[in-house]
Protein backbone atom coordinates (compact mmCIF):
# COMPACT_ATOMS: atom_id res chain seq x y z
CA UNK A 1 0.00 0.00 0.00
CA UNK A 2 1.38 3.15 -1.38
CA UNK A 3 1.15 7.06 0.71
CA UNK A 4 1.83 10.32 -0.49
CA UNK A 5 4.81 11.34 1.17
CA UNK A 6 6.47 7.79 -0.81
CA UNK A 7 6.60 5.04 1.86
CA UNK A 8 5.15 1.71 0.91
CA UNK A 9 3.73 -0.35 3.46
CA UNK A 10 3.67 -4.20 3.57
CA UNK A 11 3.14 -7.41 5.82
CA UNK A 12 6.32 -10.14 5.41
CA UNK A 13 7.76 -12.64 8.01
CA UNK A 14 11.25 -13.03 9.14
CA UNK A 15 13.20 -16.19 7.48
CA UNK A 16 16.63 -17.37 6.89
CA UNK A 17 17.97 -18.92 3.86
CA UNK A 18 18.32 -22.30 4.30
CA UNK A 19 22.46 -23.64 4.26
CA UNK A 20 23.78 -20.33 2.58
CA UNK A 21 26.96 -19.58 4.79
CA UNK A 22 27.13 -16.05 3.03
CA UNK A 23 23.12 -15.04 3.38
CA UNK A 24 21.37 -15.05 6.78
CA UNK A 25 18.26 -13.88 8.43
CA UNK A 26 16.17 -11.56 6.13
CA UNK A 27 12.85 -10.69 4.48
CA UNK A 28 11.61 -10.39 1.32
CA UNK A 29 10.20 -7.66 -0.42
CA UNK A 30 7.45 -8.23 -3.21
CA UNK A 31 8.87 -7.65 -6.73
CA UNK A 32 5.89 -5.09 -7.41
CA UNK A 33 7.43 -2.68 -3.86
CA UNK A 34 11.17 -3.59 -4.78
CA UNK A 35 10.36 -2.07 -8.69
CA UNK A 36 9.46 1.26 -7.10
CA UNK A 37 12.95 1.69 -5.13
CA UNK A 38 15.26 -0.16 -7.86
CA UNK A 39 16.60 2.63 -10.43
CA UNK A 40 19.65 0.94 -12.01
CA UNK A 41 22.48 0.25 -9.15
CA UNK A 42 20.80 2.53 -7.21
CA UNK A 43 18.79 0.07 -4.52
CA UNK A 44 18.93 1.99 -1.25
CA UNK A 45 15.61 2.17 1.00
CA UNK A 46 15.29 3.06 4.76
CA UNK A 47 12.89 0.46 6.57
CA UNK A 48 10.80 1.01 9.48
CA UNK A 49 10.58 -2.46 10.90
CA UNK A 50 7.55 -3.26 13.41
CA UNK A 51 7.76 0.54 14.45
CA UNK A 52 10.29 -0.15 16.50
CA UNK A 53 13.63 -0.28 14.76
CA UNK A 54 14.69 1.86 10.75
CA UNK A 55 17.65 0.18 8.85
CA UNK A 56 19.13 2.35 6.32
CA UNK A 57 19.46 -1.11 4.00
CA UNK A 58 19.92 -2.17 -0.26
CA UNK A 59 17.43 -3.94 -1.51
CA UNK A 60 18.98 -7.26 -2.91
CA UNK A 61 18.31 -9.80 -5.43
CA UNK A 62 17.27 -13.24 -5.39
CA UNK A 63 15.70 -15.21 -8.69
CA UNK A 64 12.61 -13.86 -8.78
CA UNK A 65 12.05 -11.64 -5.58
CA UNK A 66 14.09 -9.10 -3.88
CA UNK A 67 15.25 -9.06 -0.23
CA UNK A 68 16.72 -7.34 2.48
CA UNK A 69 19.49 -8.68 5.04
CA UNK A 70 18.82 -8.28 8.81
CA UNK A 71 21.68 -9.02 11.50
CA UNK A 72 21.40 -10.19 14.50
CA UNK A 73 21.59 -6.77 16.70
CA UNK A 74 18.61 -5.69 14.34
CA UNK A 75 16.88 -8.81 15.05
CA UNK A 76 17.20 -9.20 18.79
CA UNK A 77 16.09 -5.20 19.24
CA UNK A 78 12.57 -6.33 17.24
CA UNK A 79 12.41 -9.58 19.28
CA UNK A 80 11.03 -11.86 17.24
CA UNK A 81 11.75 -15.09 15.58
CA UNK A 82 12.15 -17.08 12.01
CA UNK A 83 8.57 -17.49 10.93
CA UNK A 84 7.03 -14.38 12.61
CA UNK A 85 5.04 -11.57 10.77
CA UNK A 86 7.46 -8.21 10.27
CA UNK A 87 5.38 -5.07 9.39
CA UNK A 88 7.30 -2.71 7.09
CA UNK A 89 7.27 0.78 6.26
CA UNK A 90 9.93 1.55 3.08
CA UNK A 91 11.18 4.53 1.87
CA UNK A 92 13.68 5.30 -1.22
CA UNK A 93 16.69 6.43 0.76
CA UNK A 94 17.64 9.76 -0.79
CA UNK A 95 20.90 10.48 1.50
CA UNK A 96 23.99 11.63 0.84
CA UNK A 97 25.84 8.33 2.15
CA UNK A 98 22.86 5.99 1.88
CA UNK A 99 23.25 5.91 6.11
CA UNK A 100 23.35 8.66 8.29
CA UNK A 101 26.89 10.42 8.58
CA UNK A 102 28.13 10.79 12.51
CA UNK A 103 28.14 14.24 13.14
CA UNK A 104 32.08 13.05 14.65
CA UNK A 105 33.47 11.94 11.06
CA UNK A 106 32.05 14.94 9.39
CA UNK A 107 33.66 17.41 11.43
CA UNK A 108 36.85 15.13 11.29
CA UNK A 109 36.87 15.25 7.39
CA UNK A 110 35.79 19.17 7.58
CA UNK A 111 39.04 19.56 9.32
CA UNK A 112 41.77 17.53 7.37
CA UNK A 113 41.56 18.12 3.71
CA UNK A 114 43.23 15.19 2.43
CA UNK A 115 41.51 12.96 4.55
CA UNK A 116 38.34 13.99 3.07
CA UNK A 117 39.44 14.11 -0.37
CA UNK A 118 40.68 10.36 0.00
CA UNK A 119 37.19 9.42 1.89
CA UNK A 120 35.29 11.07 -1.43
CA UNK A 121 37.13 8.89 -3.85
CA UNK A 122 36.59 5.34 -2.01
CA UNK A 123 33.41 3.65 -3.50
CA UNK A 124 29.71 4.57 -1.51
CA UNK A 125 30.00 0.99 -0.04
CA UNK A 126 33.68 1.47 1.47
CA UNK A 127 32.10 5.11 2.53
CA UNK A 128 29.23 3.32 4.43
CA UNK A 129 31.98 0.67 5.93
CA UNK A 130 33.60 3.33 7.54
CA UNK A 131 30.52 5.14 7.98
CA UNK A 132 29.18 2.17 9.60
CA UNK A 133 32.06 0.85 11.59
CA UNK A 134 32.03 4.66 13.37
CA UNK A 135 28.23 4.92 14.03
CA UNK A 136 28.14 2.04 15.56
CA UNK A 137 29.88 2.97 18.76
CA UNK A 138 26.80 4.88 20.92
CA UNK A 139 29.65 6.95 22.89
CA UNK A 140 30.54 10.73 21.25
CA UNK A 141 34.38 10.18 22.58
CA UNK A 142 34.85 6.75 21.01
CA UNK A 143 33.72 7.96 17.60
CA UNK A 144 35.91 10.78 17.60
CA UNK A 145 38.54 8.67 18.06
CA UNK A 146 37.44 6.33 15.36
CA UNK A 147 37.20 8.77 13.15
CA UNK A 148 40.64 10.59 13.58
CA UNK A 149 41.59 6.67 12.95
CA UNK A 150 39.93 6.21 9.90
CA UNK A 151 41.31 9.64 8.58
CA UNK A 152 45.11 8.97 9.19
CA UNK A 153 44.53 5.41 7.78
CA UNK A 154 43.28 6.64 4.76
CA UNK A 155 46.28 9.28 4.37
CA UNK A 156 48.52 7.04 5.76
CA UNK A 157 47.86 4.86 3.08
CA UNK A 158 46.99 7.07 0.15
CA UNK A 159 43.16 6.36 0.17
CA UNK A 160 43.04 2.32 -0.21
CA UNK A 161 41.97 0.29 2.58
CA UNK A 162 43.11 -2.29 4.98
CA UNK A 163 40.48 -3.71 7.20
CA UNK A 164 43.60 -5.66 9.04
CA UNK A 165 45.77 -2.37 9.76
CA UNK A 166 42.36 -0.26 10.10
CA UNK A 167 41.64 -2.43 12.16
CA UNK A 168 44.58 -2.67 14.56
CA UNK A 169 44.85 1.39 14.29
CA UNK A 170 41.20 1.54 15.57
CA UNK A 171 42.43 -0.66 18.81
CA UNK A 172 45.31 2.03 19.45
CA UNK A 173 43.15 4.86 19.34
CA UNK A 174 40.22 3.38 21.27
CA UNK A 175 43.20 3.14 24.09
CA UNK A 176 43.96 6.92 24.16
CA UNK A 177 41.93 8.39 26.38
Amino acid sequence: MSAPDGKVSFPTMLDRFPDSPLWGLHFLVPPDIAAKFVSGKDRRVICSLNGKVVIHCALMPNKETWFVMLNKDVVKKLGCNVGDELAIVMEKDESEYGMPMPEELKEVLAMDAMADKYFHKLTPGKQRSLIYIISKVKNSDSRIRKSLAVADHLTANKGEIDYKLLSEALKEYNKMQ
